[in-house]
Formats: C-alpha cells, sequence, structure tokens
C-alpha cells in the first residue's frame, strides 16, 4: 500500500507540474474557431431581450471598489474579503463570459489602491486564475467553503479595517487547500433551459454501453424542491440567478438580494448599507431600475455559445473517435431545451458536449469536498464546447496541455478508466486527430 501510494503521489505531482507530456501534441488554443472580439448574444432575441444583454454586459464588465470611489472602479460593495473586483475579470478568455486569461489579474489585485495582501505562491503571473476552498476546519469537520484569497486592509477606501489574509501556505502544507478556476458562462440560458426529464433520459440511454465501460453518472439535485442542479464544478447551484448572486457575494464580496449580509461583519470594516446591490426604481429608464444581479443572471441567459468552425479531414477523424472510444457517452454531443416562453430559448439544440451529470473522476482529481448530492471524488461533466480556445484545463487549471488532461481522466475508481485505456490504445495519428477534435470546438 505504501509503495502504491508514492507512485499515486508522484503522479498526482507529475501532473500537476504538467511534467508529463502528452504523447502527440496538443495543437494549443489557436487552432480553435475564430470567434469574434466580444462577446455575442444570442439569435433571435428582440430589441428589449438585446437591450437587457447590453445592459448586463455593461454590469458584467464593472469594476468594484469597496464605495465607489477608486478612480477606474466605479461600482461599490468590494470586500471585506474578495477573490476579484470584476465578474469580467475572471471570465475573461477568449471574450467576457469565458474563463481564465493568460495573464492572471489577482497578481496586481493584491496591493491594488493601496492594499497589502501577499499574493499566494499558488497564484502566479503566467497561471489561472484561483480560488481556494479549504477541505476541513480546524476541529476536522467538513468545510468546502470558499476562503477568499485578499482582504480591503490597507487599501485607500477602507480606512480603518484590519482583518488579515488566512494562512493559506499552512492550509496548503496540511494538504488541506483545493482549488478551482473559472467555469465559462458561454450559453447559460441555453444550458438553464433544457428540461431535467432531458437530462435524465439521456442519462438513461444507452445503458448497455454505459455498463460495459463502466459509466454511472447520476444526477446532483436542489435540496428544497428536488429538480436537477447544473451549473458549477459539481453542478451544484440550480439557476444563472442563484450562480450570479452567489458569485457576487463570494467572489467580490458584494451583499445583494440573494445574499443580503456580509461574509465577514468584522466591526470597522464594513463601509456601506446592506444590501450594497439591489433594485431602484428609475421611472425615466427602466433599465436603470434593475439590480446588478439581475443584469448579470440577464448577460448570461442571453449569451450565444460558442462560435463552431467545419471539421477538417483530420477533425472529422477526431470526432468518429471520440464516439467509438466512448467518450460521448459523458460528453453528449448535443441536448435540446423544453419549450420556453422565450423565443431565443425555445425547444433549440444544444452542442454543449455535457450530460450535465456527476461522474466519479477518481483519486487523481478528487478534491474531498462534497457539494450537494456530489461527493468528493464526483465532477459535472465538463462542457466541451470553446474548448478549442481555452488557455486552462481541469477543475483547478493545472495543466495547459489537453493531452495531460485526457490522462488525468484516469485513476482509481475513476469512471473514465476504460475509455482512457480505449483512447491509450489509438495509434498516434489517431490520438492527433482527436486532439485536432477537441481543439476544433
Amino acid at each position: 500500500m505504501a509503495r502504491h501510494k508514492t507512485t499515486l503521489l508522484t503522479l498526482t505531482l507529475a501532473l500537476a507540474s504538467g511534467s508529463i507530456l502528452s504523447a502527440q501534441n496538443d495543437p494549443g488554443p489557436g487552432r480553435g474557431p475564430q470567434g469574434p472580439a466580444q462577446a455575442r448574444p444570442l439569435q433571435g432575441l428582440n430589441a428589449n431581450e438585446l437591450a437587457w444583454f447590453n445592459k448586463g454586459a455593461e454590469i458584467f464588465r464593472e469594476v468594484d471598489s469597496v464605495s465607489g470611489t477608486q478612480p477606474g472602479a466605479p461600482g461599490s460593495g468590494l470586500g471585506p474579503r474578495f477573490n476579484g473586483n470584476s465578474c469580467s475579470q475572471c471570465h475573461a478568455h477568449p471574450v467576457v463570459g469565458g474563463s481564465s486569461p493568460r495573464l492572471n489579474p489577482q497578481v496586481g489585485l493584491a496591493t491594488q489602491y493601496g492594499a497589502t495582501n501577499r499574493v499566494p505562491d499558488f497564484i502566479q503571473q503566467n497561471g489561472p486564475i484561483r480560488v481556494v476552498r479549504l477541505v476541513r476546519k480546524a476541529d476536522g469537520s467538513p468545510d468546502g467553503g470558499v476562503h477568499a484569497l485578499f482582504t480591503i486592509t490597507g487599501r485607500a477606501d477602507a480606512s480603518g479595517c484590519n482583518i488579515a489574509q488566512p494562512d493559506f501556505a499552512a492550509q496548503v502544507q496540511r494538504n488541506n487547500a483545493i482549488f478551482r478556476i473559472p467555469t465559462p458562462v458561454f450559453g447559460g440560458g441555453l444550458m438553464e433551459a433544457i428540461p431535467d426529464s432531458a437530462i435524465i433520459a439521456n442519462m438513461t440511454a444507452s445503458a448497455a454501453t454505459k455498463q460495459q465501460l463502466g459509466i454511472r453518472g447520476r444526477e446532483n439535485r436542489n435540496g428544497n424542491d428536488g429538480t436537477l442542479t447544473r451549473f458549477g464544478w459539481k453542478a451544484q447551484n440550480k439557476s444563472l440567478l442563484l450562480f450570479a448572486g452567489e458569485a457576487y457575494n463570494v467572489e467580490q464580496g458584494v451583499t445583494n438580494e440573494l445574499f443580503q449580509t456580509e461574509r465577514d461583519e468584522t466591526p470597522g470594516c464594513n463601509f456601506n448599507g446592506a444590501p450594497e446591490d439591489h433594485t431602484h426604481v428609475d421611472q425615466s429608464n427602466p433599465l436603470n431600475s434593475i439590480s446588478d444581479l439581475t443584469g448579470l443572471m440577464q448577460f448570461m441567459k442571453y449569451l450565444a455559445p460558442p462560435p463552431t468552425n467545419p471539421l477538417d479531414p483530420s477533425g472529422q477523424r477526431g470526432l468518429q473517435a471520440f464516439n467509438q472510444l466512448g467518450c460521448g457517452m459523458c460528453h453528449t454531443q448535443t441536448l435540446q431545451t423544453g419549450k420556453s416562453s422565450i423565443p431565443a430559448l425555445d425547444r433549440k439544440p444544444v452542442t454543449l458536449y455535457s450530460d450535465l451529470l456527476l461522474h466519479n473522476m477518481g483519486d487523481g482529481l478528487a478534491d474531498g469536498i462534497s457539494q450537494g448530492n456530489a461527493l468528493g471524488a464526483d465532477w459535472r461533466t465538463a462542457p466541451l464546447w470553446g474548448l478549442g480556445a481555452r488557455l486552462f484545463f481541469l477543475h483547478d487549471g493545472r495543466t495547459q496541455d489537453l493531452g495531460v488532461a485526457i490522462a488525468a481522466h484516469a485513476g482509481r475508481g475513476s469512471e473514465a478508466n476504460a475509455v482512457i485505456n480505449n483512447y491509450n490504445a489509438l495509434n498516434p495519428q489517431a490520438r492527433q486527430d482527436l486532439l485536432n477534435f477537441l481543439r476544433s470546438l
């Protein structure tokens, strides 16, 4: 057992450092579809819906300071603890709504406007944006919550506030800190409009093939009404509104109409009335009446999926291999929205390459954190649309090499082991074709 643990630890460290090279060459983000320079709305929106989208995009890009007084940061509500100061800071690549950019803005944010934060070692200039969750509390009970990287202590707009950063180095030393990177929000409204019944029907389809491959899959559910949840790395959030409200409060520290209280109520560190973001009536311009939370939700709801390009011959062979290997048993190519009151979302195909279900991905990817029905080794099947432009892979952004990310799907207890064995049995050209296909998405 000790020898096995040593081997597993060596493999895990190698994957984390990117020292294991894929047998073939990851074509890189340049191969993917060359989309527009800015986020696109869904096709078929009416004039009012398009106005909502544009207003939401403006809010999504807004930069926050503590009370809106920092030059260039007119939004208010930042802190007392935070990971970022704008939604578009984290969801930036290749356009607003995506994931981590090439250069990590968290490095500069640590000391912006006089802040006295130390940049943790796991935050690198050329690395992914990361948030930290702790596996266990000091008393050994389960934690799982986000622990913000930075505080507003020392900032010019936070005079009198004096709170300390967590000791992340000690938590990392105890193997108690896990990391997650931002999930892209492209096509969020389409994903939200997929009926629960469609997800369940897809889960039970191809049962014999899935059983042969060892693929199980199960849904995560809302603890109150029992309906399916689908947003987040562990499919822990029910809706775009909840997803936005939680992120606004947890990542930026902005209290809102869903999360009305500060996460840190240390005296001298709360400078605004709560909730800091709320609905306010402006009869002259109804769009100015909405809360930031509503605008963020509307932006994601009406945001188009990533663009696609026609497949070249290598990509066509790669798609065939993708299906033959069994990748599509979890990364379902297309689901369908249901009947919607919004025509642009009504009974539309959603080519997201995900079943939106949880799968046990084994000990190599386990983070030890449970969220709803999701256990420590469970992850939602990551949608692959937009993968062609993505810079960082897996939930913690440990690698930029697509081949390494595929290899990491194998591990003790992983439902993907048989599929990865099939992948490993491919000849070099077939593996390259598969990588080329994936990078074309």
